[in-house]
């Protein structure tokens, strides 16, 4: 090796180590700032313009994705209390808790192309929350994004929204359950990453298919599911455009986690058996005429010695029997159930997202992308 060759590697080396890496910062609105194109993953209500684009949600797992050419850009979030992470060409950069709304710059990054994507990782049960889309100055160019070819839609309750997946222990209290949640880390981010699927997430946590958790007064998941966002004047979901080939279902842990009560409209365990195949059933079916030619994959653990797995079993063999050949019942025993409240943990969701895939390529023939 030459002393040239050195020195010019030594310089190189230097260079990059003296680069700044990418970041997120609040920042001040330069001067002509334009909007640049936005693809909502999830269900969204946009308004606004396309100057000025509004994207109100409360749905979990929602993300916002623009590409551009350029060294910086920025987004801008509205009202509402989020965790959210940012990440450009696929690297996370940046974590950001409850941010306040206002303008944020990313900068650092390389001249280029770049993706970059900002993902709510926490629930928002309390309210929806506002993103209010993404912006470059003038020296950036609009770079088009390709559109995944496979899409999975996940249906379910806490489990599937990765409720405190990030907790170590089961004492926890709802500030923590809260903080350590993260929908993209847990169930629905693994499984989609394994196929380089896109993924939409409609759970709520708590909700049930005919009894929410210890009989709380809420919509149930099959009642929600039809709305845009949460609550009895919500408007309904506008899902045009939304094709999924597989959608993964699993509820049931908050109809059967919990004994019944006096005053509850069940008058034995067998009464509420009853209503939750009938309403599991019509449930599943709605969602086979919404799409007749997607594998729906229905999920269940040995949770409440395991009662919810025998029920969604049954579910699944009744559906079976009445014809549809694209639907099947993946058991997953032996969790952990190690973060707050006994919850399923990241590995937890690893193992789950396992399962289901092996399901996946069996029955859809997917493969991981090259």
């Amino acid at each position: 090796m030459t002393r040239a060759w050195r020195l010019g590697a030594l310089t190189a080396a230097l260079a990059i180590a003296a680069a700044p890496a990418p970041k997120v910062a609040p920042a001040e609105a330069p001067p002509a700032l334009r909007a640049l194109p936005v693809v909502a993953e999830g269900r969204v209500v946009r308004g606004g313009d396309a100057a000025a684009p509004v994207f109100t949600r409360q749905w979990p797992g929602t993300a916002f994705e623009t590409g551009f050419t350029g060294r910086r850009a920025f987004f801008r979030l509205g009202a509402g209390r989020v965790i959210l992470v940012a990440s450009v060409d696929g690297a996370e950069i940046a974590r950001l808790t409850a941010p306040a709304p206002g303008l944020y710059a990313v900068t650092g990054l390389a001249e280029g192309r770049h993706r970059l994507r900002v993902a709510i990782v926490s629930e928002s049960q309390a309210g929806p929350t506002r993103f209010e889309g993404f912006h470059a100055g003038p020296e950036a160019r609009t770079a088009p994004l390709p559109a995944p070819a496979r899409r999975i839609e996940f249906i379910g309750d806490s489990h599937t929204v990765g409720y405190a997946n990030r907790s170590t222990t089961r004492q926890c209290d709802e500030a923590t359950v809260w903080a350590t949640t993260d929908t993209d880390a847990g169930l629905p981010g693994q499984l989609a990453r394994l196929f380089g699927a896109t993924y939409r997430v409609n759970a709520i946590s708590g909700r049930g298919v005919v009894r929410n958790y210890n009989g709380f007064a809420a919509d149930s998941l099959p009642k929600a599911y039809g709305k845009a966002l949460f609550g009895a004047d919500a408007p309904a979901a506008d899902d045009r455009g939304w094709a999924p080939q597989v959608l993964v279902v699993a509820l049931g842990t908050n109809d059967f986690t919990t004994a019944l009560h006096a005053g509850e409209r069940w008058p034995d365990r067998d009464a509420l058996h009853r209503e939750f195949e009938q309403s599991y059933g019509r449930f599943l079916a709605q969602l086979r005429a919404r799409h007749p030619d997607a594998l729906i994959l229905v999920w269940a653990t040995d949770m409440a010695e395991g009662e919810i797995e025998a029920e969604a079993g049954a579910v699944v063999r009744q559906r079976q029997a009445a014809g549809d050949r694209a639907i099947a019942f993946v058991p997953v025993d032996h969790l952990a159930l190690s973060s707050c409240n006994q919850h399923p943990s990241l590995a937890d969701d690893g193992r789950i997202a396992a399962a289901l895939a092996a399901e996946i390529r069996a029955r859809a023939g997917w493969r991981a992308p090259r």
